[in-house]
């Protein structure tokens, strides 16, 4: 195995092997070890394979920001794992680059520590319990393993970082504050030759990554793919790709929902304030300036959970605010059932990235939160713009979709997502409440209007399988005789009067009859869903109490999607108010009145008009 030390005579991380292998390779007359790389993708090499003879060490990279108020410059910890050929040889290999809040432990999952969303909306929140400072966990020099592995072999340097706050790094956690895209962009800057890296976190002796070759990628998942993306938006050169799986791109997306207070699935009354909670596991001399300036006024301020209103602290925590500098190429990756970063976070970066022109790929698939893209297409993502290898990934198809049955590593490829052959089809509703309506391609006679009862109490899977009740209205389509294959944002216009001056208001688009008992995927029934808060009908911004009784008119999208509805099934839209997986909970009986004849789905259908008629026509 190696040790490693650091030589003060050239400011460099140098090791030493245990007996002459060194010496012994030399003597054998062997070829240097270097990358191989086959049909576009970088290949594992023996020579690289062997972890007993990796070189893992650590240091402080040094930032441009000091957000912990000490007067000094916060420092990142960092952590490397590279090839020994990088000392032995003078190799110089680029860098897979992941970044984290969660490398060094985190806070506890209790729900006593999530704000009660048993409250009514539009009303100020019960006070929220800070569950105790996190503990710090792990050994130097190691951060994380995550990733070498798979790398390392294959001709890279893994290096890892601890986001502001956490872990050894020093600074405040902000939850996508300004200084959560400058600590990784100062990384990349000492990978480059830039910028400035220390033994230890208060010390002068520097360290220089002088086997880096200067090109630098980054990777993640969830908070650990957010970083690369706020890495990339200060447009650092050297940061030549980036692999963002299930990122979370703004974090009102994450928390509300078109005005509405609305949770991650599965962490209902996680806000961002408890998030900041959950990954500050570092930085004990200063947390509690930390807690006062971010959490207790920054937060507190701005995070607003009364009106759930897009304001400016919002707006500096979305990165698509963010992407004029950025210039890297990014291998964007997502589910559509993830319903904790819902897939519109990759979508609009997605959408943006097109229209700015920079090299941009999409891989979608059909599971839940998280999922990278296969190897092979990070692979060659890396191998062409880390390693420069002409392997003409760049012409690939633009869209990799992991079809129903499929399985995730076998994408099928597409023009471009939303499927260039998809146009939008309007159904209207036909009354039928308190059971089912009905979906028609042509509005009908005057149907007039119906009244749902708000009552959390129920799920919304029991609300879509309900045969009769008054706490949501639903309307069907005919089973289908063909498959519909659905692409891209489906968007619902409805005109709705609510008995209280605030309600939350939840859509969701299904396939039935339900599946019963144990699902075979996780798209057996959901095609997709939405939120809105009907007092934000004029603008996300201002939102305006209701005046019970009267009706207002409101549009939004629901969450992107690329599915195949199976024939014999049938389309339904369901409309509901409180969701009780995602929203506040109030006191249940408020009645939201929807008009009928003025509320309308449209779809997004590959084939068009032409093709959902032909799918709802009698069989033949």
């Amino acid at each position: 195995m190696l040790r490693f030390l650091f030589d003060r005579s050239n400011h460099r991380v140098v090791c030493l092997a245990i007996g002459s292998f060194f010496g012994a390779v030399t003597a054998s007359g062997d070829e240097p070890a270097v990358p191989v790389f086959k049909d576009g993708e970088a290949q594992v090499v023996k020579a690289f394979e062997d972890s007993d003879y990796w070189i893992r060490h650590d240091l402080w990279v040094e930032t441009e920001f000091d957000s912990d108020g000490d007067e000094k410059n916060d420092r990142m910890h960092v952590s490397v794992t590279r090839p020994r050929q990088t000392e032995s040889e003078g190799l110089k290999l680029p860098v897979v680059y992941v970044s984290s809040p969660y490398f060094a432990g985190t806070g506890d999952k209790g729900q006593q520590y999530f704000w009660n969303p048993r409250q009514e909306v539009g009303a100020e929140p019960p006070e929220r319990e800070h569950f105790p400072a996190v503990e710090l966990k792990g050994t130097r020099p190691i951060i994380s393993k995550s990733h070498v592995k798979e790398w390392v072999s294959r001709g890279y340097i893994v290096v890892h970082s601890s986001s502001p706050g956490t872990g050894l790094s020093q600074g405040c956690p902000t939850i996508g504050g300004d200084n959560e895209s400058l600590a990784p962009k100062a990384v990349v800057d000492w990978l480059y030759g830039r910028g400035k890296g220390f033994t230890t976190p208060d010390g002068d002796e520097p360290v220089v990554a002088d086997w880096c070759t200067g090109k630098v990628g980054m990777t993640g998942t969830s908070y650990n793919g957010t970083i690369p993306l706020a890495a990339a938006t200060t447009g650092v050169e050297g940061l030549e790709a980036i692999i963002p799986v299930a990122p979370n791109t703004s974090y009102y997306h994450y928390y509300r929902s078109n005005g509405l207070v609305r949770h991650p699935f599965g962490f209902l009354g996680e806000d961002i304030d408890y998030l900041y909670d959950f990954i500050h596991s570092g930085n004990e001399a200063r947390r509690e300036y930390c807690d006062c300036e971010v959490r207790d006024k920054e937060m507190a301020d701005g995070m607003d959970r009364v009106t759930g209103d897009y304001n400016d602290f919002w707006a500096g925590r979305d990165y698509l605010n963010d992407l004029q500098p950025l210039k890297a190429a990014v291998l964007m990756a997502h589910a559509f059932n993830d319903w904790n970063v819902v897939p519109e976070h990759s979508v609009r970066i997605y959408e943006a990235l097109k229209a700015k022109g920079v090299p941009c790929q999409a891989f979608f698939h059909q599971g839940g939160h998280g999922g990278p893209p296969p190897m092979k297409m990070m692979n060659r993502w890396f191998t062409r713009y880390l390693h420069g290898i002409e392997n003409d990934v760049e012409k690939d198809p633009r869209a990799w979709i992991v079809r129903e049955q499929d399985d995730q590593d076998k994408p099928t490829p597409y023009e471009d997502f939303p499927n260039p052959a998809a146009s939008p089809v309007t159904l209207y509703l036909q009354a039928g409440a308190p059971e089912q309506g009905s979906l028609s391609m042509s509005p009908s006679a005057k149907q007039g209007t119906e009244t749902l009862v708000d009552n959390f109490s129920f799920d919304g899977d029991a609300l879509a399988r309900a045969p009769w009740t008054e706490h949501r209205l639903i309307y069907v389509s005919d089973p289908l005789t063909e498959p519909v294959h659905v692409s891209g944002a489906s968007r619902i216009s409805v005109k709705v009067a609510s008995s209280k001056p605030a309600a939350n208001l939840s859509v969701w688009l299904v396939s039935l009859p339900w599946t019963e008992g144990k699902k075979t995927r996780i798209t057996d029934n959901i095609i997709t869903r939405g939120w809105a808060d009907p007092q934000n009908h004029r603008s996300l911004t201002e939102g305006e109490p209701l005046v019970p009784g009267q009706f207002y008119e409101l549009s939004f999208d629901l969450q992107p999607d690329d599915q195949i509805i199976a024939k014999g099934q049938q389309i339904g839209l369901m409309i509901f108010s409180s969701d009780r997986d995602f929203t506040l909970h109030p006191t249940p009986g408020t009645k939201l009145t929807v008009d009928l004849d003025a509320t309308s789905i449209t779809l997004p259908i590959v084939g068009g008009e032409s093709q959902l008629r032909d799918a709802l026509s009698p069989a033949k």
